[in-house]
């Protein structure tokens, strides 16, 4: 099996293909490296349809053109393209040939072209996408190949796509718990598109992937009859085995030749030659149990997920998924202290997952947002009935080798979790299905409450309920259903459980333990749950073992479903402090907001208070001071459901000297002191003063502020643990320009991130600068992204031009293909100007890639 990434240079046009005139070089054209969002390149507009759904963008139909040129000697063989995802309702036509249309854009698929080809000549390749339906998915989607393509070759008996498989069946452990030996089962499955019946000798080796080493090799024959399909089963038993885990993620490649020996007759007829095909993958030795005695046990440990829901855009990219972005976006959540990823609400890019394969993280991998009743005009539901079994196996087989993935879900906030639609038996047989695919793991589905998927009369009877839960404090809409002590939401839902392992609770943690009582075999996971909750919500986690752990909606900020992390400070006496969480308009936020502002990450990676707040509560005895505006100094804040507390990290308050200024200290010590200027103002013990919504392990002081530098000091029996000070900075001055790195791949996909500061004299960041920046770069790579965390803006993340936030901006450089350097310019209004050169270093590719592939 060949395997070319072929992402180099697409024609790219926006509007309808013209068939006859798609081939003739009459459009106007744009020359891009794939994965591409054009999505993400539109200005935002008031009356986009999707709304703040989608931040406010849009997208309409567009399509892609390259010219392939196939080898002559490769006459005699299969020919396809893979695509890891393409944004949406895809038509991939060969040669003004229709090959295939795929509606989800999520999901991968494969394409076999071979009847479309013309060896030894240029092929033309079309991929007409149609997103125009707006909304057609939670939340933005982005819109075009936003993922990478393959095209493959493989001789005419060979290992299907995505063919290797293969499993940790049990693990026997030595003196001191160290594994002592694995067993596995591995499976290849092989396709003959001959006509006659071949008979084939498959040999499977597992190797370390970091030396290249072959641990053991294991043989099978099989025969595999005419046009068809057939599977060996390959046992492997390996001594002192090294095994994966987030704090040892270490990795083995699984390997498959597949030779093509003879064909069977009423005989076995050796072949005179002996074609072989290939193919490898990456894996790692783990086993995955739950219980509600134990918990969840990776290897036989206990394990508490410390989750965060992640959408699958990156930010200033949109919905490009690039290996280096995703590296950087699992790094810090690692630094917050998440252990796990959820998927929310679609399956994710390989990358991804080979990213948290290799730096270690969990994956509750997610398949589906909607069934067969559809929460948007434009989204899957049109297609689900249809499709779901090819889209779900697609995804499982693509990603049941990475031992990241320990649960996959086969759904979030069904509609059809009341019944309707015929919602349970739909449940059970989507859940007998992922099993069919891969019993390894554990199956799932990110469960809520009422709010849809009933009949009108439940429906009506629901929300007297709901009405009622919130007078008695519930924590939100989403989950109140009825009060603590009604379990008609229980037996409403116990159909659609069936087949599950694990069942997700969404926003639901108050039925943790009466769910328990009615239920006591069933395991239990806060799929999502709200992010200021955590400190109270987590240490319930970790002394209940049924409940294995705890997804934060979202562990970093996205774009749509805007504003949903809102939070504002009114006067005590305001009349609007009566209606609680419903002062809150929950259908949308006004334009221009584009992020969801819920998050423990901004979406260049600067982690927010709400996730020092995280660090803190799972375990860190770290300290971290912020302030708040004085101009909100005795005011009451309203937090939404996903708010957090808005405080900053900032001692800048020009202006308000002498005014009285609130402090708050996130800390697990028993004590923390405040010290202003060298004296002490205040020192308080653990639960003396908590912050909005009473949320522990903070500590609050009242002050007046005045310039200098505010330190906050942690004590334990006594003895300090740590510190953390804000302070006064000077005026704009300057920038600094921080690169992640500085050298690139010349492979069309390295990526580099340069955070931008506003600074003071001193080089330090001031926190409250909002200064127009412009960025450029030339040479070896281009600059795809430029902006910042700001959640409300109009300001477009491709035009080179953005305002600071907070003091910061973000660029991002993609390499293109040619080796060199590459000069990246920052200038800032009344700041001067940065410039700093990156190398891009030449990479090695294969040979057909450069002739053949055009």
């Amino acid at each position: 099996m060949r395997i070319q990434n072929i992402d180099r240079e697409w024609k790219f046009y926006r509007g309808m293909a013209d068939i006859y005139g798609s081939y003739s070089g009459n459009e106007t054209e744009t020359v891009v490296n794939l994965p591409h969002d054009y999505m993400i390149e539109n200005d935002v507009l008031e009356d986009a349809p999707a709304g703040s759904a989608s931040g406010f963008y849009n997208a309409g139909i567009a399509y892609y053109k390259k010219t392939v040129n196939i080898p002559s000697d490769w006459v005699g063989e299969q020919v396809f393209l893979r695509f890891d995802g393409v944004m949406m309702n895809a038509t991939v036509d060969i040669n003004g040939c229709k090959a295939e249309l795929h509606h989800y854009g999520y999901t991968p698929f494969c394409v076999d072209i071979t009847p479309y080809i013309y060896y030894g000549q240029d092929n033309n390749v079309l991929v007409l996408v149609n997103p125009s339906m707006q909304p057609n998915s939670r939340w933005y989607s982005g819109a075009g190949i936003f993922r990478s393509v393959e095209m493959i070759h493989v001789p005419p008996v060979h290992i299907v796509n995505d063919g290797i498989f293969g499993y940790t069946k049990k693990i026997l452990y030595g003196n001191g718990g160290k594994a002592a030996t694995a067993f596995l089962n591995t499976e290849v499955s092989v396709r003959n598109t001959t006509v006659a019946d071949h008979m084939a000798e498959i040999e499977v080796s597992l190797v370390r992937d970091e030396t290249d080493e072959t641990v053991l090799t294991r043989r099978a024959k099989i025969q595999i009859d005419a046009g068809s399909v057939e599977t060996a089963y390959i046992a492997m038993t390996v001594d002192a085995p090294a095994l994966w885990d987030i704090d040892t993620p270490f990795l083995y490649r699984l390997t498959a030749k597949v030779t093509d020996i003879g064909v069977f007759k009423t005989r076995f007829i050796e072949s005179e030659e002996k074609i072989s095909d290939c193919d490898s993958t990456l894996f790692g030795i783990r086993t995955v149990t739950a219980d509600v005695r134990g918990g969840l046990q990776i290897n036989g440990k206990t394990v508490k997920l410390r989750g965060g829901c992640v959408h699958h855009d990156n930010g200033l990219l949109g919905a490009v998924s690039l290996y280096d972005a995703e590296v950087r976006r699992i790094q810090k959540m690692k630094e917050v202290g998440f252990n796990a990823i959820r998927t929310t609400h679609n399956p994710p890019s390989k990358i991804l997952m080979e990213v948290c394969d290799r730096l270690g993280m969990y994956v509750f991998a997610e398949a589906f947002d909607t069934w067969g009743i559809g929460k948007l005009p434009g989204d899957y539901n049109q297609f689900f009935m249809a499709d779901w079994e090819k889209d779900l196996e697609a995804f499982m087989v693509r990603d049941r080798n990475h031992p990241s993935i320990i649960i996959w879900s086969t759904g979030n906030e069904i509609p059809e979790r009341g019944g309707l639609n015929h919602g349970y038996t739909l449940a059970t047989k989507i859940a007998k299905k992922a099993k069919t695919i891969d019993s390894s793991r554990l199956i799932s589905n990110g469960i809520c409450s009422y709010w849809s998927g009933l009949d009108d009369v439940l429906m009506a009877e629901s929300l007297e309920k709901m009405v009622e839960h919130m007078k008695e404090g519930a924590l939100s809409l989403q989950n109140a259903d009825g009060g603590k002590a009604d379990t008609s939401w229980e037996k409403m839902s116990e159909a659609f459980m069936n087949g599950l392992d694990v069942v997700g609770y969404n926003y639901m943690e108050d039925k943790y333990f009466i769910d328990h009582e009615m239920y006591p075999e069933r395991i239990i996971l806060g799929s999502e749950n709200y992010p200021k909750e955590i400190g109270k919500r987590w240490p319930m986690v970790e002394r209940t073992p049924y409940v294995i752990g705890d997804f934060t909606w979202t562990a970093i900020d996205y774009i749509g479903e805007a504003g949903i992390g809102k939070s504002f400070f009114i006067e005590p006496d305001d009349p609007r402090l009566k209606k609680g969480l419903l002062v809150f308009d929950s259908s949308a936020s006004q334009f221009p907001y584009r992020l969801a502002n819920d998050a423990d990450i901004d979406i260049n990676g600067v982690i927010l208070p709400q996730g020092h707040y995280r660090s803190v509560v799972f375990g860190s005895f770290d300290t971290h001071v912020f302030s708040y505006e004085p101009a909100n100094f005795g005011k009451k804040e309203l937090l939404s459901e996903w708010g957090f507390t808005a405080c900053e990290k900032n001692w800048n308050w020009i202006g308000d000297e002498g005014k009285d200024i609130s402090v708050i200290v996130f800390s697990r010590a028993e004590e923390v002191e405040i010290i202003l200027n060298g004296r002490t103002v205040g020192r308080k013990k653990q639960g003396e003063s908590l912050g909005t919504e009473n949320i522990p392990l903070t500590f609050v002081f009242n002050l007046k502020y005045e310039p200098g530098e505010l330190i906050a000091v942690s004590y334990m029996n006594g003895a300090e643990v740590s510190r953390d000070s804000i302070a006064t900075v000077g005026e704009p001055v300057s920038l600094k320009v921080s690169l992640d790195k500085n050298v690139m791949e010349a492979d069309g996909h390295s990526l580099i991130y340069a955070e931008i500061e506003v600074t003071d004299a001193q080089d330090q960041l001031v926190p409250n600068a909002e200064i127009r920046l412009s960025a450029s770069c030339d040479g070896a790579a281009k600059l795809i992204g430029f902006g910042s965390g700001n959640p409300i803006t109009i300001e477009n993340y491709v035009s080179g031009k953005f305002t600071t936030y907070k003091g910061r901006c973000c660029a991002i450089l993609r390499s293109g293909y040619e080796a060199g350097e590459a000069l990246l310019t920052v200038n800032g209004d009344g700041l001067g100007s940065r410039s700093i050169t990156v190398k891009v270093n030449r990479t090695v590719m294969n040979d057909l890639d450069k002739i053949h592939v055009k």
